[in-house]
């Protein structure tokens, strides 16, 4: 009698198969578009952890410069977008106030890499991030808002004053665009597969 089934390839398993997870952060100063960017590119409503700006946070959050800024993330932005079945992409925005940093070492366990967002009107909220994924050794790409489609610097400008590796990829776009979420992670995802393989890594 005849053992095998050609209609139940080998390894399959009964079930279907465990889909492989990616974990990438969007980080960034306050204010520059953290939230907006997780929400533009997620395919499910991205949780999010916003609360009221308050006359509690006078003093504490440096909101010089963004009179729409009416809420803040408190925790994280959380979306997910699947590339297919067997490949996820979930997306973690962290929260950009100096006093929620410390989230930061938790958030970013597993994370292959990560979108660092700036503003050209405040580029130095923006610093902590760069210097954190800098010294971690973690790959990121660079995405300059540019709010309302306006941006008052060049791209060489922004490379300058941040200065950044010429490695580092950046881009510029207003964020609440799909395309342009979406070529930000894609310029993550060239960068992470331009780098070397680690020693000991089996070729193919």
């Amino acid at each position: 009698m005849d053992s095998g089934n050609s209609d139940h390839p080998a390894g399959r398993g009964d079930g279907p198969a465990t889909p492989s997870a990616v974990k990438i952060l969007i980080a960034g100063g306050f204010g520059v578009g953290k939230t907006t960017l997780v929400g533009a590119v997620s395919e499910v409503s991205p949780l999010r952890t916003e609360e009221y700006l308050t006359q509690a946070s006078v003093g504490v959050d440096d909101i010089e410069g963004l009179t729409d800024k009416s809420t803040t993330t408190v925790a994280l932005d959380f979306g997910r977008i699947t590339i297919h079945p067997e490949l996820v992409v979930y997306l973690f925005g962290t929260p950009g106030q100096e006093r929620f940093w410390f989230m930061w070492n938790d958030l970013v366990n597993g994370a292959l890499g990560a979108v660092v967002l700036v503003d050209t009107r405040r580029l130095d909220v923006s610093f902590a991030s760069i210097d954190f994924f800098e010294s971690r050794g973690i790959p990121f790409v660079v995405g300059v808002n540019c709010f309302h489609g306006h941006c008052d610097r060049t791209a060489e400008e922004v490379r300058e004053a941040l200065d950044l590796d010429p490695g580092v990829p950046l881009l510029m776009g207003d964020v609440r665009r799909q395309d342009v979420g979406r070529d930000l992670l894609l310029a993550l995802v060239d960068l992470l597969l331009s780098r070397p393989a680690p020693v000991g890594t089996p070729a193919g």
